[in-house]
């Protein structure tokens, strides 16, 4: 399979899963790292707009920063997936690869697939039974979507006041 090679300055939705469809997320810890090399390796390179981490896979909706080569872009995400891969094999004494292949990835050119990917990657955990309602699942960023909502809409009714 021919990957795209991610482009400055695009959104993108990120995804994928462990090998074997093996669980990537063993323990609550696990999130709060991956969340961690989230950070240090791709905000650098772009911006995070949504995430859902499930047990075996997981989903971002990024949109890369303008000013970056390509291969810096790419990089930051070959060293996320490096680290946290050999976190988990050291931490569970595993060998081998932990994800499934290089990351998936669908650049994002219409608004209208752009506001449906929020909706999916938001409900994905309802979606895949792993909670019944998503607005409870604590590995997305639906909690922080809701918390702006609440910050703009305070914020609208300080302008109309």
């Amino acid at each position: 399979m021919k990957y795209e090679v991610v482009q400055p300055n695009q959104y993108y939705h990120i995804y994928n899963q462990g090998n074997n469809k093996e669980n990537l997320f063993i323990e609550e810890k696990n999130y709060t790292y991956f969340l961690k090399l989230l950070k240090n390796h791709i905000l650098p390179i772009a911006n995070i707009h949504c995430y859902c981490l499930l047990p075996n896979h997981f989903h971002l909706l990024i949109k890369t920063k303008h000013n970056l080569e390509s291969k810096i872009i790419s990089q930051g995400f070959s060293n996320l997936f490096n680290a946290y891969a050999k976190a988990i094999n050291k931490m569970y004494n595993r060998t081998g690869s932990l994800f499934k292949r290089k990351f998936s990835r669908i650049r994002i050119t219409d608004e209208v697939y752009f506001k449906n990917l929020v909706l999916y990657i938001h409900t994905n955990a309802e979606h895949h039974q792993i909670t019944k309602d998503f607005r409870r699942y604590p590995h997305s960023s639906y909690h922080a979507y809701q918390d702006r909502c609440k910050e703009f809409s305070n914020f609208l009714v300080f302008l109309i006041f």
